[in-house]
């Protein structure tokens, strides 16, 4: 039996645009301390694992060989997908590599995690529960009602359901009550557990991507059998549906960094300058005055110019959306 990380690659950062590209996804970003979430996620991990699989795409594969070379790594297993086809799928392609008995411990490349002892505890809970046959999901302990999160209620260990993204009145309610935890996007469980209740819910799912990896040529995947795939996250294919379900109540410090909320709160925490209303820039040294407007930023890259209120940070994705229509060439 290994522990294996499965590392997934294959968002676009979305809500980053326009620091995050197609080319260039949040996960490969260098502005944390010099590193990017990608390598973070690999050495943090590295403890608890014998080794890594890294589900990507014909678009990022380089990078993360690139961030890997960058930390020393050089024993992996890749899995490139022709296209993307959510998480369900790309779990399932990592669970066909592995062993039946090996733990699968999955998570996305895009997330900051503070890796002490509270992270390494609910490491060793997970894979002590995966061992035991259990479906097990992270839920992290909310500090603020946060509407951009899915939400798990549980009973300690036992869950007891799971709950899309909620309206800032029922998020506060969620945080009062104490038995709501933030859906962190990160599992743990055998390969043959994962496999056999994909297979109990999603047997079309299952059988197309079986399909798919054994037509393969060891690491790339065939696109028109790639297309065959119903596009299902993990969530709704098996966490949701599942009776082995059991969650680690986890109180690690945790963002998955997907909003300039979130990034502004972590340069803010480091010193990166704002001004006396807590207008932030990010990406230029051009003097910037702000009038008028407070809690704000201000992003430059070399071709866009995005600025935005701080609590409106989860609408970028629906300019991401409007552009691929109007200038994809944005986004590339």
């Amino acid at each position: 039996m290994k522990i294996i990380n499965v590392i997934l690659s294959g968002g676009v950062g979305s809500r980053l645009w326009p620091l995050s590209r197609k080319s260039r996804p949040k996960q490969y970003l260098p502005i944390f301390e010099g590193e990017t979430l990608f390598q973070k996620t690999a050495a943090r991990n590295i403890e608890f694992c014998d080794e890594i699989i890294v589900v990507g795409n014909q678009d990022n594969f380089q990078l993360s060989r690139r961030d890997f070379d960058k930390l020393g790594i050089q024993s992996y297993t890749e899995i490139i997908e022709a296209s993307p086809r959510n998480t369900a799928a790309a779990i399932a392609f990592s669970a066909f590599v592995a062993n039946p008995n090996d733990i699968l411990f999955v998570t996305p490349s895009d997330h900051l995690i503070n890796s002490g002892e509270k992270y390494a505890k609910s490491v060793q809970r997970a894979i002590d529960l995966a061992k035991a046959g259990y479906i097990v999901t992270f839920g992290l302990k909310p500090n603020y009602p946060e509407i951009g999160f899915g939400y798990i209620e549980s009973e300690g260990e036992m869950v007891r359901g799971f709950h899309e993204k909620p309206n800032l009145e029922k998020a506060k309610e969620f945080i009062v009550s104490g038995n709501y935890f933030w859906n962190s996007g990160m599992f743990c469980f055998s390969a043959g557990a994962f496999l056999s209740e994909l297979e109990r819910y999603e047997p079309e799912l299952y059988e197309a991507a079986q399909t798919t990896y054994r037509n393969s040529d060891g690491s790339t995947l065939d696109l028109d059998l790639s297309l065959m795939i119903p596009s299902i996250s993990v969530d709704y294919a098996v966490m949701e549906r599942t009776k082995k379900i059991r969650m680690v109540p986890s109180d690690f410090d945790w963002s998955d960094m997907g909003s300039f909320e979130s990034i502004y709160t972590y340069l803010d925490l480091r010193g990166h300058p704002k001004d006396s209303n807590g207008n932030m820039v990010i990406g230029t040294n051009l003097h910037t005055e702000f009038l008028g407007i407070e809690n704000s930023l201000l992003i430059q890259t070399s071709d866009a110019i995005l600025v935005l209120q701080k609590d409106k940070a989860q609408d970028v994705k629906k300019i991401f959306e409007r552009l691929e229509n109007e200038k994809p060439e944005l986004l590339d």
